[in-house]
């Protein structure tokens, strides 16, 4: 009887939804890879070290705090960065959507960055600015800048003209297209835009934090384990960073999703 009762529980009111199963399938697949490889002697364990390890080690610098704070100025670092790149890629992506002539001026010059990887101007960074934080957020800065910039300009150029024109006709001004049809229009690229420009940020600070040399970070951290072998610390600080991918786009950019662009009725509900 009881068996008969698990099966025919609701679905709403099961623990994991069948696309979470999948989720974690995917990660224990991973980790039963890593494990073999580890223990399959290819390597020594020093330098592929088993979960077990990692799994201490990183428990080790959650304990003494040193992940803590090494995140902690990491976060800055990108939060001050994205802040950056969004006061100044929003505004100048509207802008170039709704001026041919600054479209015309300001594109050649994106499709001649864009393409450029932002690790590959933090040796030009430090040499001009000298190491430290300076250069760093400005490596973030620039990987940030570039995939909002373009989504918010693509963003604009999508939005339906008829909805322009029918707001117009009621009558509408400039501040409120802008604000009730031009945006709202807009918001499904400018999400898409943050969420490449954050993983570009990710990218650019790490990288500036193990090149341009902070004395705090996880790209510093992570340079300090090379230098003693320690796979083990390099290996625990890449989990922590994936982890904060995940919690950034679960409870971040999914909450800001469901509340502004679903609001607009721009995408379907769940």
């Amino acid at each position: 009887m009881t068996m008969v009762t698990i099966a025919t529980m609701p679905t709403s009111k099961r623990f994991l939804s069948p696309r979470q199963l999948r989720g974690i399938g995917g990660v224990a697949a991973c980790m039963a890879i890593w494990e073999i490889f580890a223990h399959s002697g290819l390597f020594s364990t020093a330098l592929t070290p088993p979960l077990e390890d990692i799994a201490r080690t990183l428990v080790s610098l959650v304990m003494s705090g040193t992940l803590f704070v090494n995140a902690a100025y990491t976060l800055a670092r990108v939060a001050f960065g994205m802040g950056l790149a969004f006061v100044t890629a929003v505004p100048l992506g509207f802008l170039m959507a709704r001026s041919r002539f600054v479209e015309r001026f300001i594109m050649p010059l994106v499709s001649v960055l864009l393409p450029i990887p932002s690790l590959a101007w933090v040796p030009l960074f430090t040499l001009w600015l000298g190491i430290g934080d300076t250069a760093t957020i400005c490596v973030v800065v620039y990987a940030a800048f570039f995939p909002l910039l373009y989504n918010v300009w693509a963003g604009v150029r999508s939005v339906n003209p008829l909805w322009i024109r029918s707001a117009q006709a009621m009558g509408a001004g400039r501040w409120m297209l802008y604000r009730q049809v031009i945006w709202p229009g807009a918001l499904p690229y400018v999400i898409t835009g943050l969420r490449l420009s954050l993983g570009r940020a990710w990218i650019g600070v790490i990288g500036g934090e193990l090149l341009a040399s902070p004395v705090y970070g996880l790209g510093q951290l992570i340079f300090n384990a090379k230098e003693f072998l320690n796979a083990s610390v390099m290996l625990s600080v890449l989990l922590f960073i994936g982890v904060m991918g995940v919690i950034f786009e679960r409870f971040v950019f999914q909450p800001i999703e469901a509340r502004t662009v679903r609001r607009w009725g721009m995408t379907s509900g769940s």
